[in-house]
């Protein structure tokens, strides 16, 4: 489904390498996405993993966004 090239593209912005996206993703597709404490833990996890810190702020607009089926169908276009 993704390329080499997608898997690079992600790297290179954050760091994070393609076993550990590949990881989250089988994590993610094992997970109740509609249950908002559950997303919540996601998103905590993957800003750890990232290095990057999430505010509550932007955590709750992702949370929403998710909740609401407000997210880009298109991951190419994210990145």
């Amino acid at each position: 489904m993704f390329g080499d090239a997608f898997f690079n593209k992600i790297e290179k912005k954050t760091n994070v390498n393609k076993e550990t996206i590949l990881a989250i993703a089988s994590k993610l597709q094992q997970s109740d996405m509609k249950d908002e404490q559950t997303l919540r833990n996601l998103v905590k996890e993957i800003g750890q993993v990232a290095g990057r810190e999430v505010s509550k702020e932007k955590t709750d607009k992702i949370v929403n966004a998710i909740l609401n089926d407000n997210v880009p169908k298109d991951l190419d276009k994210m990145i």
